[in-house]
């Protein structure tokens, strides 16, 4: 990863790629059961894997906003295959300061659990270009995310905490930043165990992550994909985990505290009477 580290920057600001000259390729294919040189652990089993090649493949996840996201085009018109793409900005504004753009995978609630994907970033060259995952989602103020970004500092690439203020970084270890480049697919892992607090990153080299941390104020909840502010495409999203538990979101609302079903109010008390 060294010599990854900030090579965008130092080659100094790209542009985003030429729309003529068609949607990216797709990402290299699975190997079913493989990850690179990296086992998945005993006990772990294959509980969710999405490739978005059938229409419905959108219903699964909960976005801050819908019309940002779409089943994007990969490849050739001879081999069309597909992605989820983050297409443009959200209308969406987080109660506290956090990523804007956010698709949630659906019913999947993890505690420990190995998540692997393929992601791309389509935006302009700049030290704040970002892909995110998200993970221990509790609430739209009380999560965790990975910020992979081209350079590091207070607010970019690293592991994030939002817990009803705005982001604060908590990776014990990280890099200098990603190069992210131009129509180049990135392979993308997250090792998480819940009650232990403690995750593993990687990015493309799944032997080396590039960021460490630990913390256990979320040991579990529902795990997604996007951006801060950028655009992006992900694909062949594989999760492995020892169980999981269902529990269906619900929609975000824009500025608020969380989407959550408010408690019906008590019934006035009535004053004694004056004796």
């Amino acid at each position: 990863m060294a010599g990854l580290l900030l090579a965008a920057a130092a080659a100094g600001a790209l542009q985003a790629a030429d729309p003529a000259a068609g949607p990216p390729g797709p990402p290299p294919p699975a190997a079913p059961g493989a990850t690179g040189t990296t086992a998945i652990p005993a006990g772990y089993h294959l509980i969710y894997e999405q490739t978005f090649e059938t229409p419905g493949a959108l219903s699964q996840f909960v976005f801050t906003d819908p019309k940002a996201w779409r089943l994007g085009r990969t490849g050739p018109d001879t081999q069309v295959s597909h992605a989820l793409e983050l297409a443009r900005q959200s209308d969406y504004q987080p109660a506290h300061r956090s990523p804007f753009n956010i698709a949630l995978l659906d019913h999947h609630v993890l505690q420990d659990f190995i998540l692997e994907a393929d992601l791309i970033q389509t935006g302009e060259e700049y030290g704040h270009r970002d892909m995110c995952l998200f993970f221990g989602f509790q609430s739209p103020t009380n999560f965790y995310y990975v910020h992979l970004a081209t350079a590091a500092d207070d607010h970019a690439h690293n592991v994030f905490i939002v817990d009803g203020a705005p982001r604060t970084k908590i990776a014990r270890q990280t890099t200098a930043g990603v190069s992210w480049g131009l129509g180049v697919w990135h392979k993308v892992r997250l090792e998480r165990r819940g009650k232990e607090g403690t995750l593993l990153v990687f990015f493309d080299d799944l032997t080396k992550p590039i960021m460490r941390a630990d913390n256990t104020k979320f040991t579990n909840g529902h795990v997604g994909f996007g951006s801060f502010d950028d655009t992006g495409m992900i694909d062949n999203i594989r999760i492995w985990a020892p169980s999981s538990r269902s529990a269906k979101l619900k929609p975000f609302v824009s500025g608020v505290a969380a989407p959550v079903a408010q408690p019906p109010k008590a019934a006035p008390r009535t004053a004694p009477p004056i004796r």
